[in-house]
């Protein structure tokens, strides 16, 4: 990790006080014209910059974190909010929580309110509008301003930042070759469009468990389905939807699906066509919430582990709030920016129950 000059190494080098410093880079009028030339001079030779909000934010800490989530009735979103929760308390924050509902443009005016000096850092799930459109130029901006952000869940690679993930991938793999253990030759995949990311690792994981079990993956037996069905007002559509997929594919015997709302409709919808679970149909879901639990039969389910990905996702942020507070690093030099940033990979765990043999 490369680090950023602070303003005690600028000091050092020009033989002067770190104060002199900052009111010369603030063109301050109680520097003498000679030094704050040869300050600014030095700062401009080596592109230095000062960061307003950085340096306002040292002034003056909020001690509250942003949290940014999709959907707010969603179990896995509610346990990972628990786990921000229990650290940030015992570290001693508070926690805002803003709402995108999927949207790109409210997700970038929850983002603008709350970093107008209301918030340290963000911890945030990116909404799906964004992840289609691929427009992450307000997280890039909030960055800039020095206001660090953590992703969980939904993540992406062109920004640089702290990360929290499930193993989807893995995950998705297990839970397939859970269905081919227990006797399952005709294994269904109910997903979402390519552009959600777990949505598109969660299907690799599909792909790859049939491919290490020599059975070759037949395109009829995937379901693409378009994320607004998983609306209230469109649940009717998606259990159509559903039904028809298992008319046209009447050998099914076993059904992995990317969410726990799609492999419960499946049960339902499986339930109404006359099939037995887990006798005729064995099912699978991603996301370990209520819905599994309180399903008839109830539903074998890959856990994310909520509650754990939201404790890492905040000791990530405030271990990083509280380095800086350590550093005088209010300077940004734009070409030397190498930050260590990490990713967090939390191992996902199969919850068997009635619906798998």
């Amino acid at each position: 990790m490369k680090r950023k000059v602070t303003l005690k190494q600028i000091a050092k080098e020009l033989d002067v006080s770190i104060s002199t410093v900052s009111r010369a880079l603030s063109n301050s009028k109680e520097i003498g014209e000679e030094t704050r030339q040869k300050i600014q001079a030095f700062a401009k030779f080596y592109n230095y910059r000062p960061n307003n909000i950085a340096l306002s934010l040292k002034n003056k800490k909020t001690k509250t974190i942003g949290i940014l989530i999709p959907e707010i009735v969603h179990h896995f979103f509610s346990t990972v909010i628990r786990g921000i929760e229990i650290v940030a308390n015992k570290r001693g924050y508070n926690v805002i929580i803003g709402l995108s509902n999927e949207s790109f443009s409210k997700e970038v005016i929850n983002m603008e309110m709350l970093a107008n000096g209301s918030i340290d850092g963000f911890i945030l799930s990116i909404s799906k509008e964004t992840l289609l459109q691929q427009d992450y130029h307000h997280f890039k901006e909030t960055i800039s301003q020095g206001i660090p952000i953590v992703m969980f869940d939904r993540v992406i690679n062109e920004v640089d930042c702290d990360k929290v993930i499930v193993d989807d991938y893995k995950g998705s793999i297990n839970a397939v070759k859970k269905l081919i253990a227990t006797g399952c030759k005709n294994i269904a995949l109910i997903t979402t469009m390519d552009y959600v990311s777990v949505g598109k690792l969660r299907t690799q994981g599909y792909l790859k468990a049939l491919e290490d079990h020599r059975i070759n993956p037949k395109a009829s037996l995937i379901l693409k389905l378009d994320d607004s069905l998983a609306l209230e007002e469109h649940l009717d559509i998606l259990e159509r939807e559903i039904e028809q997929f298992f008319k046209n594919n009447d050998k099914i015997d076993g059904i992995f699906a990317v969410n726990e709302l799609y492999a419960v409709t499946a049960m339902k919808v499986a339930r109404k066509l006359d099939f037995r679970i887990p006798e005729d149909i064995q099912v699978i879901g991603f996301t370990d919430g209520v819905l599994s639990k309180h399903a008839r039969p109830s539903l074998t389910t890959v856990s994310q582990h909520g509650q754990k990905m939201g404790e890492q996702a905040a000791n990530l942020l405030i271990d990083r709030l509280e380095l800086d507070d350590e550093e005088d690093d209010v300077y940004v030099d734009e070409n030397e920016i190498d930050m260590d940033f990490k990713t967090v990979v939390i191992e996902t765990e199969l919850i068997e129950r009635e619906s798998t043999k």
